[in-house]
């Protein structure tokens, strides 16, 4: 974990080397200066003599201007070297994160890598500041006090021996107890963070079925929970004040009742005393700021262990170490595949497929809700890698193409249409940042998405709002078709992504692929019979096994299960969900 955070200093090593040298020399001017005081009192103040008075008066005056300079300058390059640090933590993570295959992004969960990216990187930014500063100056301040006080008069100098054993006992007791509370809030982070994110992502589905009171128990369960770990933590660090008085008011007293003795017997001088006073105040701040760096260090491991395994996670998929540049066709084949997600049952949800698409083929692919329909296509561009088996595009294994060529070639378009904030045009120029404007109204008119669009005041420069809040479900599902057909895939993938379109645009959308783009490989999830009844085959999936795969002829006449479906859509009017529901079997027959 150390060596992985020490990396991400980079450019700021020479900021985070100076922050410590001014400390140090802001340290011993600090600590200096009560030993002048001293001389000053006992030489001039006592002794009557304004030559010494001035004397030592103008030294104290340049020890203080440079005590200021010194940590107004640690200050500067302490912070600079801190937020420096943030950012190139966030900027490993995020970039190890867009590494991330699809499995990757299940382990963490999108709240959990929010709470990494944000929470916890701000406690490590906070004690790597407090690292260079308080860290440096805590240390060598209460250390060069107690040298000064061994110089001044051993026997007193034993009163503060005392104190630290107290005071160090008593933190010991209290790091120990505290790091393992902490370790607990960061995950109670994670929930409090995915609740906020659930609850806003998905207002109008709250509203909808008047939840608010439900999501309100949710939220403040969670906000309870953190609230109760940290009132336990604060319960066990609140120690420290009471024991760091108790320890203080006893030195002090031990100081007065010793050192009166000693100036009575001309041992000790009354400046001696006075700087005794000062030194012990000075020792007792620095084991106070100690303490609550020791906290802030222990608050920080946790996080500092979280933001390492994010930046240190092997992505499950990466490129291989010569990869292949370029895709021949859009063929696929799917040789004895079995796939399970990680982390899951740890029950297949695909078993033993063996097909062959041709390359130009427009494939049906229907079946039950947890069938393993959308897990089938995830292995075609490699968004999930196969258990077992095979999957080949343009007759080459797909873990042998490089990524990035891989996913050029082979266009998804998934369930949950994803649109970002910016016009109409940045968003279809994901597919193609190249793309003119002609070419994204030609997109459009093959994905019927230009009927809407020519309706809007600002047409393609129409501002999207975050999530595409501003548009209907058929219109994201069509801007996101003509966005991956910017790319111009070998293997355009749909999974279930007209299923907001009423029949009309669906037909007309299925129609452009036909005459538009017949030598790219279309893959169809549907989940009604008339969007893939005009494929030249269709798949029929159930339970992770492929059940048929032909015409829908064929099918009609040979496969059970594609006879219910049918039947089901065309006497009862609904979509296809799950035909071997008992109520449903009856209603077939």
């Amino acid at each position: 974990m150390i060596k992985t955070l020490y990396n991400q200093i980079k450019q700021y090593k020479k900021a985070s080397l100076l922050t410590p040298i001014f400390t140090s020399c802001e340290v011993i001017m600090d600590v200096l200066i009560p030993y002048v005081t001293a001389k000053l009192i006992d030489q001039g103040i006592m002794a009557g003599n304004m030559q010494q008075i001035y004397f030592y008066g103008l030294i104290m005056l340049g020890m203080a201007a440079l005590s200021l300079y010194f940590g107004i300058k640690a200050g500067q390059y302490a912070s600079y070297a801190s937020s420096g640090f943030a950012a190139n933590l966030r900027i490993a993570m995020y970039r190890n994160i867009q590494r991330f295959a699809f499995s990757d992004i299940d382990k963490y969960s999108t709240s959990g890598l929010i709470t990494r990216m944000t929470t916890d990187v701000t406690n490590l930014q906070n004690a790597f500041q407090q690292i260079l500063r308080i860290t440096v100056r805590a240390p060598f301040r209460m250390i060069f006090s107690i040298f000064m006080c061994f110089v001044i008069d051993i026997r007193m100098s034993l009163i503060f021996v005392v104190a630290l054993v107290i005071l160090s006992s008593v933190l010991f007791f209290v790091i120990k107890k505290v790091s393992k509370i902490f370790t607990k809030v960061f995950q109670q982070y994670d929930t409090l963070n995915a609740s906020i994110q659930e609850n806003v992502s998905g207002i109008r589905v709250v509203k909808a079925f008047v939840r608010e009171d439900h999501e309100k128990q949710k939220f403040n369960k969670a906000a309870l929970g953190l609230y109760k770990l940290y009132v336990k933590a604060e319960k066990l660090m609140a120690l420290n004040n009471p024991v760091m008085n108790m320890v203080m008011y006893g030195c002090i007293i031990a100081l007065s009742w010793f050192g009166a003795h000693f100036i009575v017997d001309g041992s000790l001088t009354t400046g001696e005393l006075t700087s005794l006073f000062t030194y012990v105040m000075s020792i007792l701040m620095s084991l106070m700021m100690l303490s609550m760096i020791f906290v802030m260090l222990t608050m920080s491991a946790a996080s500092g262990k979280r933001v390492t395994e994010v930046i240190n996670e092997v992505p499950d998929i990466v490129n291989p170490e010569n990869p292949v540049m370029q895709v021949n066709d859009g063929s696929i084949d799917f040789n004895n595949v079995s796939f399970a997600y990680k982390g899951g049952s740890g029950e297949y949800a695909l078993s033993g497929i063996n097909l062959h698409i041709n390359s130009g083929e427009t494939i049906g692919i229907i079946g039950g809700t947890g069938s393993g329909k959308s897990s089938f296509i995830n292995l075609v561009s490699r968004l999930y890698d196969a258990s077992k088996g095979q999957v080949l595009v343009g007759d080459r294994d797909v873990r042998t193409y490089d990524l990035e060529t891989l996913r050029n070639n082979v266009a998804v378009v998934l369930q949950k249409n994803v649109l970002f904030t910016g016009s109409i045009l940045d968003n279809l120029r994901w597919g193609n940042s190249n793309a003119t404007l002609d070419d994204c109204k030609q997109a459009c008119h093959w994905a019927c998405a230009d009927e809407f669009i020519d309706q809007m005041p600002d047409g393609y420069n129409t501002m999207i709002e975050q999530g595409g809040a501003n548009l209907s479900g058929g219109q994201k599902q069509r801007l996101c078709i003509a966005r991956a057909l910017l790319k111009n895939p070998k293997i355009l993938v749909l999974d279930d992504s007209t299923s907001a379109c009423d029949n009309a645009t669906d037909a007309a959308i299925q129609r452009a692929f036909r005459n538009e783009i017949p030598h790219t490989t279309k893959l169809i999830i549907a989940q009604r019979i008339s969007s893939v009844e005009h494929c030249d085959r269709i798949i029929v999936i159930n339970n992770g096994k492929v059940d048929a795969f032909d015409t829908h002829e064929n099918l009609m006449n040979n496969n059970k299960i594609y006879q219910e479906i049918y039947a089901l859509q065309n006497d009862e009017g609904g979509d296809f969900d799950n035909p071997y529901d008992d109520n449903r079997k009856e209603v077939a027959k």
